[in-house]
């Protein structure tokens, strides 16, 4: 599993993520999904999303739930490129339990517009180019 992501982030869970049924509510893994990949085109792309000119609007996500985490574990989020288009990305999110544990596998496409036009745009170098780096066959 580990080698099928090329990129890796440790998320400790919150107190705040168990639910009523003691576990980590399923909301909590889309905000990991989330929070992996905007930080991953920050830190990794350079992508600034106060300035650019084109901002990354997500028009599709999915996850399917594989096994329970509870706090205070940690998530392991393994993410990748399934497809980079011209103007869009589909990211492939990973999630494990410390012990290894597949946790959940999702998906979440971004579409690059303009900021000011809202209309598709292509995706800029250096994102591009980083973001070639995590592309799966």
């Amino acid at each position: 599993m580990t080698g099928e992501y090329p990129y890796w982030e440790t998320v400790p869970t919150r107190w705040k993520d168990n639910d009523v049924y003691g576990h980590v509510n399923n909301v909590v893994h889309y905000s990991l999904m989330d929070t992996v990949i905007n930080a991953w085109m920050i830190r990794t792309a350079g992508f600034d999303p106060l300035t650019s000119e084109t901002i990354a609007l997500c028009v599709e996500s999915h996850c399917e739930y594989k096994a329970e985490v509870s706090f205070p574990d940690e998530i392991r989020v393994g993410l990748r490129v399934g497809k980079l288009g011209r103007s869009s990305v589909r990211w492939e999110v990973g999630m494990l339990r410390s012990d290894g544990t597949l946790v959940a596998q999702g998906h979440f496409v971004h579409v690059f517009v303009g900021r000011e036009s809202r209309r598709p745009a292509a995706i800029v170098d250096p994102v591009r180019a980083e973001m070639q780096r995590l592309v799966v066959a």
